[in-house]
């Protein structure tokens, strides 16, 4: 006897008597929440135990209030070729975009010349380079920073 193709199995009865095998409870078991209308198991449903994404440890700690910097170069800002940078010509330019706590300067790269930079925090390295150079590492501290 030859399989019969999904296409062209008969759909399965459920619900008509005793005597069909599906009949009864329709192969719901008794009561609960799979035995109600319009039940479907949602992903990882585990039946009434724990699911996986619960049992599984959660890592680290996300601190709420973390302070969160647009990070700047000393490379980069040498090669603007200003004098003075400040924080509405990074703005301008679209290197500080998101909203974050604030614009750090790093001290990538080599500084020749002098430049007074405006910024809400430095590094310690590139403090000493731009004061080695002659310049001046302006802290600028406002309530609402890089908004």
């Amino acid at each position: 006897m030859r399989l019969k193709t999904p296409y062209k199995r008969k759909k399965r009865r459920i619900g008509r008597g005793p005597g069909s095998g599906r009949g009864k409870t329709s192969g719901k078991g008794h009561k609960g929440w799979g035995a109600r209308s319009g039940w479907r198991e949602r992903f990882g449903y585990e039946g009434g135990s724990s699911p996986f994404y619960m049992r599984f440890p959660k890592r680290g700690f996300n601190r709420p209030y973390k302070t969160t910097y647009s990070v700047v170069n000393l490379d980069s800002l040498v090669k603007l070729g200003e004098e003075k940078i400040s924080l509405e010509l990074l703005k301008t330019l679209g290197w500080v975009k998101r909203k974050h706590d604030g614009v750090k300067v790093l001290a990538r790269g080599e500084l020749k010349k002098a430049l007074v930079i405006e910024a809400h925090a430095f590094s310690d390295a590139a403090r000493k380079q731009i004061e080695k150079a002659g310049g001046k590492a302006v802290v600028v501290t406002e309530t609402n920073k890089s908004k």
